[in-house]
């Protein structure tokens, strides 16, 4: 004869199995019908974010001592210019950084400008201080590179350039090459004003520019410099 007591306690043994059993199947089942969480932190890590961030390509980083050796630089010239760093799309895309060498009394204009830059991904092929290329304006050109201050003369002439001040600036020389009498500069570049990169009289770009008082080298009449703009500055103002 099976003891009593034994036989509840199977009893209360079976029922205790019975209900883990059930309740482990419900908890699997109700786990696989519902969405993925993520304000709960449930997504499988996959390496990606959630939210897209762009890798930043970093065209140019170097100090300030290494954008302004290599010439001969007035110290008072020297004394107005600011290194700044700049982020702009590439023409792969992909967001760069880079840096330009400019006059203090527009560095607040640039910073603005490539942020305008930045926001509508106006392609910027890249933004290096002309130090890096032994301050050859010809050999920035010939790579396509967008830069600001180069303490030299206005083309043909003995006539610095405000170039030489921090206050005019190229962007895309071979989008935007300079013009006259027929000969393009850089070499073999062409202005195609439906070519990405390239700057045209209808260009947001140049509103913002000339809302800040900069001239547009496009504007010109003798010879077109498309890639230019410039502002000039009182004595009294730059610093």
């Amino acid at each position: 004869m099976i003891n009593i007591k034994a036989a509840n306690y199977l009893t209360k043994f079976y029922y205790c199995f019975a209900f883990v059993i059930f309740t482990g199947l419900m908890t699997f089942t109700y786990s696989q019908e519902q969405p993925i969480s993520k304000d709960n932190n449930t997504e499988p890590d996959t390496g990606l974010s959630t939210q897209a961030h762009e890798e930043l390509i970093v065209d140019s980083n170097i100090d300030f001592e290494e954008a302004v050796t290599g010439q001969i630089i007035p110290q008072n010239n020297k004394d107005d210019l600011v290194l700044i760093n700049v982020r702009y799309f590439s023409f792969d895309h992909k967001l760069h950084g880079g840096q330009l060498l400019v006059n203090k009394a527009v560095a607040n204009d640039l910073t603005e400008i490539f942020n305008f830059i930045e926001e509508t991904k106006f392609p910027i092929n890249k933004v290096i201080p002309i130090s890096e290329y032994n301050w050859s304006d010809d050999e920035s050109m010939k790579d396509d590179n967008t830069s600001c201050f180069n303490y030299r003369f206005v083309s043909g002439t003995r006539v610095l350039s405000l170039h030489a001040k921090g206050l005019a600036i190229d962007i895309n020389p071979g989008e935007n090459p300079y013009i006259k009498n027929g000969i393009t500069t850089p070499a073999g570049s062409v202005y195609d004003s439906t070519s990405p990169g390239t700057i045209t009289e209808f260009s947001d770009l140049v509103n913002k520019f000339k809302e800040r008082g900069w001239n547009w080298g496009g504007d010109w009449n003798t010879l077109k410099d498309y890639q230019h703009f410039q502002k000039e500055i009182p004595i009294e103002d730059q610093n």
